[in-house]
């Protein structure tokens, strides 16, 4: 069986994947015209200013805005884990995050439902926690 890969941070996602490991989301707003956004970038993706945008922590909360069920494996590294189900999550301070669901939604999404994203226990060298979302209480 192959390894799953897991991402390596770098300069712009390290402050991500440390709230992760802490089981905290981080997000980024610019600090300029005040968009929250997701992935992380050295420039605010709406207005591009100067200054890099500053890190908060993100509520966690959202709703499904898309969903496909994977069948065939990106890579053999995967090949143990189809079917899964990845959903494009709109959290409430914004961003999109496109991440596995887990629990009863990962049988039966709906766009619009309710979610809470978590993160699995951190694995590899680098202690990296990877998002998921599952049906928000």
């Amino acid at each position: 069986m192959a390894q799953t890969p897991l991402p390596r941070p770098n300069a712009e996602t390290r402050p991500f994947w440390e709230g992760a490991a802490r089981g905290v989301l981080r997000i980024q707003r610019c600090t300029a015209c005040g968009a929250a956004q997701f992935p992380p970038r050295a420039l605010c993706g709406r207005c591009h200013a100067p200054a890099p945008p500053r890190w908060e922590e993100a509520s966690g909360r959202g709703v499904i805005a898309s969903h496909t069920t994977v069948h065939r494996p990106p890579s053999a590294a995967f090949r143990e884990e189809v079917p899964y189900t990845l959903a494009l999550v709109t959290l409430q301070e914004g961003p999109r995050l496109l991440v596995r669901l887990r629990g009863d939604l990962a049988r039966a999404p709906r766009i619009g439902a309710p979610v809470v994203i978590r993160f699995d226990p951190p694995a590899g060298p680098d202690a990296i926690a990877l998002p998921h979302a599952e049906a928000a209480p």
